[in-house]
């Protein structure tokens, strides 16, 4: 029995010995992970990526985000970096550039690269086409916002041989009448629907519709434009033109100029008419009984030249004189004003070195249907 005694002390100090044990393991273990748990793991720093930097195109676009129809139009062309342009989807496309360089001739922009080669090769061909060549009396169209254009070049032989002569047309007011208005002025009034037909010959034509400033680029030499161009002008912005006439140039996608009085006020016109100055307040006769062009002093035109930019929006590039009265007074008004070109009432053609302050022009009287302009026009 003593025995049996002792040895049940034995074992039950023994498994009292490995109880502490484990119990002293656990809590060993449990300290260690409380350790690890608490302490302060290092940190990792993952590199933040460096931006891809905007594209000029992309840049342009990002600080003109609220334009509604933005478009970043660029332009590649050999020997030449221009920036890109902001145009406006739908609108005319405003004042493309036109390259410079000595010993060539800028021959238009081109939706891919392929036909602007062609133009440089074959001008006559190509470079006077409105079907492929692209300047301001063509609405933008570009996709996802981004277009490129392509540039053509040609030569100064080529200019020389294409012997373009640009008719400026001048319309004034219109009649729904085939027999046409009575009065002095009857002159004055194209019957409508023989200027409907008249734009419709130009349209069929393919005539090749010049802006502003290619004009003025094109009197430099510095613009190939073929002999089959014309530029369509109405003078006072009348009721009848505005009512009649220019809905047809909207309709028929052409892209015509109206002079306007802006002392008058500046009517809303459709996106295919652009609208220039018939002065401000300088379409009445003076003390000679001739237009205020050829009474006021050069400063005193310069004023009012101003403000009639400043009624349009600031654009300055051309006007025309009322009653086509101009001397070298008013031309020194013109210049003192930033204004570049200016049309008279004489008939004639722009060519290339014609004096840019006395363009003439080609009369449209009633009575003149589409024979009369072919033989006016080509």
């Amino acid at each position: 029995m003593g025995f049996v005694h002792r040895h049940r002390g034995l074992v039950r100090t023994f498994a009292i010995g490995l109880v502490l044990t484990a119990t002293l393991a656990v809590a060993g273990c449990a300290t260690e992970n409380t350790d690890a748990a608490t302490s302060p793991r290092p940190v990792t720093h993952t590199p933040s990526p460096t931006p891809t930097p905007l594209t000029p195109s992309e840049a342009l676009l990002a600080a003109h985000a609220d334009v509604p129809g933005a478009c970043a139009v660029s332009f590649d062309i050999e020997g030449v970096a221009l920036d890109p342009q902001l145009q406006v989807q739908d609108r005319l496309y405003d004042h493309l550039p036109i390259p410079r360089m000595a010993g060539r001739v800028f021959a238009g922009w081109y939706a891919d690269a392929a036909t602007a080669a062609a133009a440089s090769a074959d001008p006559a061909a190509h470079a006077g086409s409105p079907a492929t060549r692209i300047n301001g009396s063509r609405p933008v169209a570009c996709t996802a916002h981004q277009q490129t254009l392509y540039g053509a070049w040609t030569t100064t032989d080529a200019v020389a041989a294409a012997k373009a002569r640009v008719p400026i047309l001048m319309y004034h007011q219109f009649t729904a009448k085939p027999e046409g208005e009575s009065g002095w002025l009857r002159g004055n009034y194209a019957y409508i629907e023989d200027y409907r037909a008249q734009m419709q010959y130009i349209k069929d034509q393919s005539f090749y519709l010049p802006t502003w400033d290619e004009l003025s680029a094109f009197i430099d030499g510095a613009l190939y434009l073929p002999d089959h161009a014309v530029i369509i002008t109405d003078d006072d912005a009348d009721p009848s033109w505005l009512t009649m006439a220019s809905p047809i140039n909207e309709q028929l996608q052409l892209m015509a100029t109206s002079f306007v009085i802006t002392g008058s006020g500046v009517p809303a016109q459709n996106r295919f008419i652009l609208q220039r100055s018939h002065t401000h307040d300088m379409h009445h006769a003076g003390a000679n009984g001739k237009g205020q062009m050829v009474n006021l002093t050069a400063p005193e035109i310069a004023a009012d030249m101003t403000a009639s930019a400043a009624a349009l929006g600031g654009v300055k590039e051309v006007m025309a004189y009322p009653y086509g009265h101009n001397n070298e007074t008013s031309h020194e008004g013109l210049r003192q004003a930033g204004f570049e070109m200016a049309r008279t009432i004489e008939q004639g053609y722009v060519s290339v070195g014609s004096d840019k302050l006395t363009l003439p022009c080609v009369r449209i009287n009633y009575g003149m249907g589409v024979a009369a302009l072919k033989k006016q026009i080509g």
